[in-house]
């Protein structure tokens, strides 16, 4: 999907917007003068200053008519069937993985996250159950052992090592 300069820089100023108004609450550091907000906030501020000059750029297409004068335009793919579907399984996939890692446990879940995508892409089928559990085990080697965050282990937390 394209969208007009615009639209992008309405979105950009609400979340600069956001941001400022979240690092206002950003504790004191006492007898200084800058503090942990102001690093973000001026990061929010040039964001908000580059996301006016794309409204004004989106809006001057549309006066003028350019290619990129629409609000919104899709793309050829969303014609096409198996590409929606892929779109979807990712969108689906990532949000079941938010709401069920915890619970189900990262091992079990990256393997059925990847399984899944792995299907929908295209990967020959004898090989999605090996690929899925080998890379699985090596993000979690990767991210439990070696850098030390605390992946939950879910329905194998007897088997945690």
């Amino acid at each position: 999907m394209k969208l007009n300069d615009a639209v992008w820089g309405a979105l950009l100023i609400l979340f600069s917007v956001a941001v400022l108004v979240h690092v206002q609450h950003f504790p004191t550091i006492p007898g200084q003068k800058v503090g942990p907000a102001l690093f973000p906030g001026v990061l929010a501020v040039a964001l908000g200053v580059c996301a006016v000059i794309l409204v004004v750029k989106g809006l001057a297409a549309r006066r003028h008519g350019h290619e990129r004068a629409r609000w919104a335009e899709l793309d050829g793919w969303t014609k096409s069937r198996r590409h929606v579907i892929a779109f979807v399984a990712v969108i689906g996939v990532n949000v079941l993985y938010i709401l069920l890692v915890d619970r189900i446990g990262f091992i079990v879940t990256g393997v059925a996250y990847l399984a899944t995508l792995f299907i929908v892409f295209g990967v020959r089928l004898r090989a999605v159950l090996p690929l899925a559990l080998v890379v699985t085990l090596v993000i979690h080697y990767a991210f439990y052992k070696l850098l030390k965050v605390p992946l939950p282990w879910g329905l194998l937390q007897g088997l945690a090592w």
